[in-house]
């Protein structure tokens, strides 16, 4: 979904979204719905709203995948990256983390949805809070059946470290 700049009327644009995109990061499992509302400041660009995507994640813990619903606030601000030439170096402030550069005349919607969704996505995901996950030993799914294996073994480099706790 491409947008031309000159073409963003002077009370702003609603954008409706409900496509299915493909990311090579993360799996969407349904379409990307949401509401963006698209305005001109000069020649800056201004987006916010909100979408939402349900995703096939990967639990950190018990490696079973699980579906999970994200929801990705946008608030974006969109620059020429003419403004950038010349600048050499420029060290990124906390006001402009938020701040994205576009070339033309042309926005790609869809590829700052992707970008908001993966950004949006769990870093450590779980499938419940109390998952138990894997036994190291013996690779048991905690979360099914209790396991025997001998979990207190201690590394045999820090053994040392034992002997100065019975000391004190």
């Amino acid at each position: 979904m491409k947008i031309l700049i000159s073409e963003i009327p002077d009370e702003g644009l609603e954008v409706s979204i409900d496509e299915k995109v493909e990311s090579e990061i993360v799996r969407l499992i349904s379409p990307v719905k949401g509401n963006l509302s698209i305005k001109k400041a000069g020649p800056e660009v201004l987006i916010e709203g909100d979408i939402t995507a349900s995703l096939e994640l990967e639990c950190s813990r018990c490696l079973k995948p699980f579906a999970a619903e994200v929801n990705a606030p946008v608030n974006v601000v969109y620059q020429p990256v003419d403004e950038l030439e010349g600048e050499g170096k420029h060290e990124v402030r906390e006001e402009e983390l938020e701040t994205s550069f576009y070339r033309g005349d042309e926005l790609d919607i869809l590829e700052l949805v992707k970008e908001q969704i993966v950004l949006n996505a769990p870093m450590k995901p779980l499938c419940r809070e109390d998952c138990k996950g894997i036994c190291p030993r013996c690779g048991a799914d905690l979360n099914l059946t209790k396991c025997d294996c001998d979990t207190k073994e201690v590394d045999s480099r820090l053994e040392i470290l034992k002997g100065l706790l019975r000391r004190e």
